[in-house]
């Protein structure tokens, strides 16, 4: 599995379904992007100036809101992850 460093996150990368609107079917570059995900993987956490590291605050299995552009898409092992900041995470999901 792919390990994040710093305060980066791996999230799993939701199915894009193919939507018609008024019998239009989009393609997949308009159609809106997922913005949750869930955790799969996460760094050490944040590392301040003055050399003290900050705990991330979300863990594996977390359901997370995130920033509509944020993130990289990896492709590993067959599977498309996004690899992200944790200061793009918007929320926690209960």
């Amino acid at each position: 599995m792919l390990k994040p460093l710093g305060d980066r996150v791996i999230l799993d990368q939701p199915e894009e379904q193919e939507e018609t609107v008024g019998g239009i079917v989009l393609a997949s570059n308009a159609q809106e992007k997922p913005q949750t995900a869930n955790v799969v993987a996460v760094g050490d956490g944040r590392v301040l100036d003055n050399g003290d590291k900050v705990a991330p605050s979300v863990k594996v299995g977390d359901k997370v809101l995130f920033d509509k552009y944020a993130g990289t898409e990896v492709k590993y092992q067959d599977q498309t992850y996004l690899v992200l900041h944790e200061k793009d995470l918007v929320a926690v999901i209960d």
